[in-house]
């Protein structure tokens, strides 16, 4: 309700803008006042006209007031005035709004856009942890908002399984542990019999061979180094009991991922893999476009003579000139850079490569199949690919290889397709010492006053996301048991999890995209402040109002919706609250569209909690069950049933159920 009132407010002061001084201006400034009782919508246009206008905003206020209040008046606002040295304040028709936002659909339009996020992408060398939980939440959020705008969204998760990662793991297997490829299938049935992960297993000999790697001599350190290079070689090129090794032990990480992510609903349409790329020639199109166009040019000379770069983004090179800092995309000894295959890879994503990958079913989902690459595939498959916008959700400190490949983009001539590649960029997440301490690391005394201390795979510190969900889901339940006390062993168990993955998600989604995150167990499953659990036992409340009434939400709003007076309980001082809330849950669609546009999850994790709030204060104030006045009583009855709507779907959005109780 409130961005339609928003946009039209807007379409009027535009028109009047051209009817009365001939002015077209593309977009009008409107903003929410701080206060109510300035309004719920002004605008400072007549400061931004006063220097065109060569009048005093204050005078050009008047007469745009004028012009607005005018016979016709706009369609859903009472009245306008004008404000201080020329702001013009909008009141909204508070029945009218109340009645929009009451039957409010929670289906939007289809857009027709298709678009392609690509997110969690974890090296399917050993078990995730919490750093990639930050990524594939925000992923899956931002999948769900496109999808409540009406987008068509296919959800990709990139597997680099012939990366140094995975490399590494596999210089493990062969060499530290001395297992050969029949060892390795041998290893995987024997952990599958005990229920022991493969991931869990790959977590700890990673960070074996990474250390293994430096704990020689210089020598022997210097060897170890062309091993990991050689079995990288062999990896890539394929056709060999290396590569058959990292294709069983990726292949079952990856199975494993999945599995982790789906306890956080988080799924998956497509599994790109790099091997694909390389063993289907997509860098070799990708190349001859590239040549064709200009983008790489071959260096005879400086640093990076003999090697294919491209100019980096912003760079300033007069024609001629030497430029050593441009961007290596093959190099001299003919291997391609990380970024040249990101270019092939994403020329594919907007259908522009002439290739395409081979598909096969790889793990099923209650309502659909996730498919993977393949050389050779089924003949029948769905159709990815030549999306229309690209979202990557990808960490803060691959900003620079992301630009290169927009320039890339850019370069070869795909402007359109350039300017709807979004890096969705994030920080890192780290431990707070308490919580790295009820982990059973052992914490320095300087770490311990440090506000954070930062994870690493390599040297083993971190924390496996199962072991964190885990650790979450058994100290939820202790609360549960002690509240829950009726309900059977089942239900308390389901609520336990749905409070506890309701924690975990909002925990990630409350901060911006730029902040880093001091992951901490005390914080995330607190009741009060801005947590998950507030919000979902605001639901809960909710819901127990009309558990108590004998009645439901949409009867409610159904007597609502024939309700006379209305404007009794929306107007006067005392009503501001209520009136606050009813707002609160009509902005629905604006916060979605402002996430979206942003690309800023946050934004609708923060209107969650304040709708929240505002009902918890509106459910303290207002003596809903025993309130003697029928009529009164159904509007308040409508107010907690708007504010409960909103929240569940508010919740959905992000990735969190609502329990029916806590």
């Amino acid at each position: 309700m409130y961005l339609e009132l928003q946009k039209r407010l807007g379409e009027r002061i535009r028109s009047i803008l051209a009817e009365k001084y001939n002015l077209q201006l593309e977009n009008i400034p409107l903003e929410i006042p701080p206060d109510l009782k300035f309004g719920e919508l002004s605008t400072p246009i007549a400061f931004e006209l006063a220097r065109k206008l060569r009048k005093a905003p204050k005078i050009i206020a008047q007469e745009l007031v004028a012009a607005l209040t005018g016979p016709d008046g706009v369609p859903g606002f009472a009245g306008f005035e004008v404000a201080g040295a020329g702001y013009i304040n909008a009141r909204l028709d508070r029945v009218a709004g109340a009645h929009r936002t009451a039957g409010a659909s929670d289906v939007p339009p289809a857009s027709g856009l298709h678009v392609l996020v690509e997110h969690t992408s974890i090296n399917p060398n050993k078990a995730a942890h919490v750093g990639h939980l930050r990524n594939a939440i925000l992923g899956d959020t931002f999948v769900r908002m496109l999808r409540a705008a009406g987008q068509k969204v296919d959800v990709q998760n990139y597997i680099d399984n012939t990366g140094v990662q995975v490399a590494d793991v596999v210089v493990g297997f062969q060499h530290l542990e001395g297992l050969s490829l029949k060892d390795v299938r041998q290893l995987l049935a024997d952990l599958q019999t005990k229920g022991q992960r493969i991931d869990f297993y790959c977590w700890d000999l990673y960070a074996r061979t990474s250390q293994w790697y430096e704990q020689g001599s210089e020598e022997e350190n210097a060897a170890r180094k062309k091993l990991r290079y050689a079995t990288l070689h062999e990896l890539e090129r394929g056709g060999n009991e290396t590569s058959e090794v990292a294709e069983l032990i990726s292949t079952a990480v990856l199975r494993r991922h999945l599995e982790t992510m789906l306890r956080l609903d988080i799924e998956y349409d497509f599994l790109p893999r790099e091997s694909e790329i390389l063993h289907l020639k997509f860098w070799e199109a990708a190349f001859e476009q590239l040549k064709k166009t200009g983008v790489l040019y071959f260096e005879n000379e400086g640093k990076n003579k003999g090697c294919w770069v491209m100019t980096r983004p912003g760079a300033e090179v007069t024609a001629g000139d030497l430029d050593e800092d441009a961007k290596v995309i093959v190099r001299s000894n003919g291997t391609v850079t990380y970024v040249g295959k990101d270019i092939a890879y994403h020329l594919w994503k907007f259908g522009l490569l002439g290739k395409d990958f081979g598909y096969k079913p790889f793990f099923t989902y209650p309502d659909h199949e996730c498919w993977i690459s393949t050389e050779h595939g089924e003949e029948k498959h769905p159709q990815f690919g030549g999306a229309q916008a690209i979202y990557n959700v990808i960490d803060a400190r691959q900003s620079d290889p992301q630009a290169n490949v927009i320039q890339a983009l850019r370069g070869m001539g795909h402007t359109d397709q350039a300017d709807r590649y979004t890096h969705f960029s994030y920080e890192m997440v780290a431990l707070t010492p308490r919580c790295a301490v009820e982990l059973g690391y052992n914490v320095s005394e300087e770490d311990l006053s440090r506000p954070y201390i930062e994870v690493s795979g390599r040297k083993g510190f971190g924390v496996k996301a199962d072991d964190l969900i885990d650790k979450l889901i058994v100290a939820t339940r202790a609360e549960v048991d002690a509240r829950q006390t009726g309900r059977d062993e089942t239900e308390r168990q389901r609520i336990a999890e749905q409070i506890a993955i309701g924690a975990l998600r909002y925990f990630m989604l409350k901060f911006t995209r730029n902040s880093v995150i001091a992951f901490d167990f005390k914080d995330a499953l607190s009741f009060e402040g801005e947590t998950g659990p507030y919000i979902q036992y605001a639901v809960v409340r909710a819901r127990n109002i009309f558990r108590k009434a004998g009645t439901t939400p949409d009867a409610v709003l159904a007597e609502f919706a024939k309700l006379e007076g209305v404007g009794t309980y929306l107007e006067g001082e005392a009503a501001e609250d209520i009136w606050a809330l009813w707002l609160r849950a009509a902005r629905r669609t604006m916060v979605l569209e402002q996430s979206i546009t942003t690309s800023e999850p946050a934004y609708l994790a923060k209107h969650a909690f304040q709708l929240a709030q505002e009902f918890n204060n509106f459910y303290h104030r207002h003596h809903i069950l025993t309130e003697e006045d029928p009529a009164k009583k159904t509007f308040l009855l409508a107010t907690a049933a708007v504010a409960l709507q909103e929240l569940v779907l508010a919740l959905s959005w992000l990735g969190i159920e609502s329990p029916e109780a806590m």
